[in-house]
């Protein structure tokens, strides 16, 4: 029987992430940091955050928030510059730990991962017995820890992993999944964001017992196709298999600039700076892309992209170059000045999508 085959009840499945992952890594790695409220990400004008460190989320500090915010949240926070490759690194030995247990491993990220262990046939003491070996494995190699959430499906997985953390091990048996949706706030319900909840609440649904009691019908009125998702998962429906082989759809990196480029020169050297990076990832790839991918912010804040495909393999950094440049053209001129540039490239024929933010 695959495991796609499994009937939810019968799944176990655990949801493994990382606590804090970039800014742990960079305490553990200087100690002059630990205990302080740190930032990983862009220290400019335009820097935005891309992990925060316990000590700073009191303060309010979030991920994706511009830096010029959290440091007026935290006048006192740290600003520290990422460290791809180290946290590439420790996300391959993490992964290999994981490996170890089961081959049904669905990285989401750098940071998390689904893994499924219903072939095992333990029961649940013996599941979380193993979760708690995992946590201890991943410390042990790397001196970070991570939470675990278990349950019968990937969604209730994900959501017991945010309960209890940092190292934290949550549990969601199958007689509990009920009563547990029902007291969770809708806010707290993955793929629930800030303006889908707002609409929730302004409609007087505050719980997952309050989402239950409308139809699939009315939540599709109401929100659209993600209606339908709501209406499952309230009931505690999620089928979907953990897929350990997940195409890669794009490797691309992007960079928010501190000062609008308004020149043709300024556009170009900067296309050139992202692609050395891009080309530095891609060489260490085993697979092939055929798509080029060109994206752009401009200082009013609208985002355009713009991509071509071609036939063969984009094998070089100046075909790369010369079809960014052909995509810009197509813009609407004359061009407002940009603050943001990125490229991709997609058309991979397996592994996980990975994006950089530089």
């Amino acid at each position: 029987m695959s495991n796609s085959d499994l009937h939810t009840s019968d799944r176990k499945i655990i949801h493994i992430d990382m606590d804090a992952f970039f800014a742990s890594v960079e305490q553990r790695d200087n100690p002059d940091l630990r205990g302080k409220p740190i930032a990983v990400g862009g220290s400019g004008a335009r820097g935005v955050i891309a992990a925060a460190s316990y000590e700073s989320r009191v303060f309010g500090v979030r991920s994706a928030m511009p830096t010029s915010t959290a440091l007026r949240k935290c006048p006192q926070l740290i600003i520290v510059p990422p460290h791809f490759n180290v946290y590439q690194r420790d996300s391959q030995i993490i992964r290999d730990i994981m490996l170890g247990v089961t081959d049904l491993v669905e990285p989401l990220s750098l940071d998390e991962a689904y893994l499924d262990v219903t072939p095992l046939h333990l029961d649940w003491e013996e599941t979380i017995k193993l979760a708690v070996r995992l946590k201890q494995e991943i410390f042990d190699a790397i001196l970070l820890t991570a939470t675990a959430g278990i349950s019968i499906n990937k969604f209730l997985a994900k959501i017991a992993s945010g309960q209890n953390k940092p190292d934290g091990l949550t549990v969601i048996l199958p007689g509990q999944v009920q009563n547990f949706l029902d007291e969770l706030p809708v806010e707290d319900f993955y793929g629930v964001g800030r303006v889908t909840a707002q609409k929730m609440h302004s409609l007087g649904i505050r719980s997952g017992r309050d989402l239950k009691v409308l139809s699939e019908m009315e939540l599709v009125k109401r929100f659209g196709k993600i209606g339908r998702y709501f209406y499952g998962v309230v009931r505690g429906h999620d089928d979907r298999p953990v897929e350990p082989n997940r195409e890669r759809k794009s490797l691309s990196v992007e960079r928010t600039f501190e000062r609008d480029l308004d020149t043709p020169d300024e556009i170009i050297t900067a296309l050139k700076k992202l692609l050395t990076e891009l080309m530095k990832r891609y060489e260490h790839d085993d697979k092939s892309a055929h798509t080029v991918i060109l994206k752009i912010r401009f200082d009013d804040f609208s985002t355009h992209t713009r991509q071509k495909t071609f036939d063969q393999i984009v094998h070089n950094a100046d075909l790369i170059l010369t079809t960014c440049l052909e995509l810009l053209n197509q813009l609407p001129k004359p061009l407002r000045p940009i603050r943001l540039l990125g490229i991709g490239l997609s058309g991979f024929e397996a592994e996980k999508q990975l994006m950089l933010e530089l």
